[in-house]
């Protein structure tokens, strides 16, 4: 009896092993080791209203982020279609911020020695771009976060880095 009982335990144990094994070679079981995952939501730009209000409150337009190709820096552009309005968005006194919503980093604006800081200082005109970077040390931020800038009281909020 007690031989029995160890032969359908030994048994049980094989079969239960050899189904194992194979639908870990046809790939059935657990997780699938290398697959690419993709997001099922769609990425969405800021709002038709966001940009008409953008473009009426402070003359600027076509606001953009985008990592640098080393992932150090953040890339701040926009167009300025209103030279007047846009001036708080370019003041020279105002520094710029950027506030990561996944990571709660707040990035600010390099200043290099000979150089200064990484954003446009010449006179604002209409029809120009103009662009502003961010340090990114450590890539706190990363392709398809959601940021605010802040600069002095100009506050995109919600833009996607691309």
């Amino acid at each position: 009896m007690h031989q029995l009982r160890f032969f359908c335990a030994l048994a049980a144990g094989l079969l239960a092993a050899a189904t194992l094994a194979a639908a870990e070679t046809h790939g059935t079981a657990g997780t699938h080791t290398g697959a690419v995952t993709t997001s099922p939501y769609k990425s969405v730009g800021h709002s038709h209203q966001a940009d008409q209000y953008y473009a009426s409150v402070w003359g600027v337009e076509q606001l953009r982020l985008q990592r640098t190709a080393s992932g150090a820096l953040i890339r701040f552009s926009y167009r300025v279609i209103d030279a007047s309005k846009a001036k708080a968005v370019h003041e020279k006194k105002a520094e710029p911020h950027l506030l990561g919503l996944r990571s709660h980093a707040m990035l600010s604006v390099p200043s290099l020695e000979n150089v200064g800081q990484l954003r446009q200082t010449e006179a604002i005109s209409a029809g120009k771009d103009y662009w502003i970077l961010f340090s990114n040390k450590g890539e706190l931020v990363k392709v398809g976060d959601r940021v605010d800038v802040i600069i002095g009281d100009f506050y995109a909020n919600s833009l996607t880095v691309e």
